[in-house]
C-alpha cells in the first residue's frame, strides 16, 4: 500500500506504470516444484496474487509472464488470469520486454517487473520499476529498486497491484 512513507521515487516510478510483467517461479509460485509419482510437476500459485492480476486488468494495466521455464503451467495459469502477454522458454527476458512494450507504443520506462534470481538481472536494470521478493537472490536484491517484504509465491505480486491501485497522483506534487 502507498503511504506517506513509501520513497517519492517509487511513487514516481509508480505513476508511469502501464504493463506489469512478472517471473514465475520464485515470484508467482514458492519456487518449489511439486514431483507426483507419474514424474508430473505441479506447482502452487497465491490466490491473492492471482486476484491481483485480475484487479490490474480491469483497472487497465496489461499483463504477462516472461520465464525461462518451459512447463506448460504456467501458460495455463496466465490463461486463466488473462494475461495479456505469456513467453516463455526464453533466455532473453530483455528482448522480450522491449518487444512488448514497442507492441504498446510504450518504453520500459512503462513496465513494473518483479524477478528473484539471475536470469531476470539483465530486465530489471532496465525496466521502469524493479521488485523482487524478500527471498530472492542477494545479487537481484542489490539492483532492484524495490524489495518487497513479501516472499516468492507469498504475496509480492499483489502487493504491488496494490501499491499501483492506490496511488495518490496528487502525493507527488
Amino acid at each position: 500500500m502507498i503511504s506517506s512513507k513509501t520513497p517519492k521515487t517509487i511513487r514516481e516510478k509508480l505513476r508511469k506504470i502501464k504493463i506489469v510483467l512478472t517471473d514465475v517461479d520464485g515470484v508467482l509460485t514458492d519456487g518449489g516444484m511439486y514431483y507426483t509419482e507419474e514424474g508430473l510437476v505441479m506447482k502452487k500459485f497465491n490466490v491473492k496474487d492471482g486476484m491481483g492480476c485480475l484487479l490490474l486488468s480491469k483497472a487497465g494495466y496489461k499483463t504477462g509472464i516472461i520465464s525461462t521455464d518451459i512447463h506448460p503451467i504456467n501458460a495455463i495459469r496466465a490463461e486463466k488470469l488473462k494475461m495479456d502477454y505469456v513467453i516463455t522458454g526464453t533466455w532473453e527476458k530483455l528482448q522480450a520486454a522491449r518487444n512488448i512494450a514497442e507492441s504498446e507504443n510504450l518504453s520500459l520506462e512503462n513496465i513494473a517487473f518483479i524477478g528473484d534470481d539471475v536470469n531476470d538481472l539483465e530486465l530489471l536494470k532496465e525496466v521502469g520499476l524493479s521488485i523482487a521478493p524478500a527471498d530472492a537472490s542477494p545479487t537481484v536484491k542489490s539492483v532492484v529498486n524495490y524489495v518487497s517484504p513479501f516472499n516468492g509465491g507469498n504475496g509480492v505480486y499483489r502487493e504491488l497491484t496494490d501499491m499501483l491501485l492506490s496511488i495518490d497522483l496528487n502525493s507527488l506534487e
